[in-house]
């Protein structure tokens, strides 16, 4: 693993810890999850398995540290491991594919169903949910799901435009 991207990624899961931490519960003390945004442009930076792992299991230890979920710490790991397992399948199988900023938010959104699902389903099956199931995705999962894709395609092109006017050898192709 290259330093310069462990770093990069670092700070990348800095910033989503931050926005993790700001963002209030709502229905049933679900928070709209935008550190997975970070977590995607991450493992799109990096592309390898072990990069990803590492992140998700990462991305999972501080968004369950942040959560304001009734027993959803297990439940945030288990999500990104499994999120980001997904995540990597579709850029791998996506990679002969040059769609751009349309491939960035269609992985965006897929993932983030992925996300919201499982950690619905992992909380469901540990603790219980504080809500009807259908209720929590239709009202937390969806909404996320949507602005996940804006919020990855930004944080994705910012990164971009940094690595290029660092002329820093992590050059992102999507």
């Amino acid at each position: 693993m290259n330093l310069r991207k462990n770093i990069f990624i670092a700070l990348l899961l800095a910033i989503g810890f931050i926005m993790h931490q700001i963002v209030p519960g709502t229905l049933g003390s679900m928070k709209f999850d935008l550190m997975i945004s970070f977590i995607f442009v991450a493992i799109m930076i990096n592309k390898d398995f072990k990069s990803t792992m590492v992140t998700a299991l990462l991305g999972g230890i501080i968004t369950a540290m942040t959560t304001t979920f009734p027993g959803g710490q297990i439940a945030n790991i288990v999500d990104k491991l499994i999120t980001s397992l997904v995540v990597y399948l579709l850029i791998v199988l996506f990679s002969k594919v040059k769609m751009g900023k349309i491939k960035v938010g269609l992985i965006a959104f897929i993932g983030t169903l992925v996300s919201g699902s499982v950690f619905l389903s992992t909380a469901l099956f540990l603790v219980g949910l504080p809500a009807p199931f259908i209720a929590l995705f239709l009202s937390i999962v969806i909404p996320t799901a949507i602005t996940n894709i804006f919020v990855t395609i930004t944080i994705y092109n910012v990164v971009k435009m940094a690595l290029k006017v660092t002329k820093s050898d992590l050059a992102i192709e999507m």
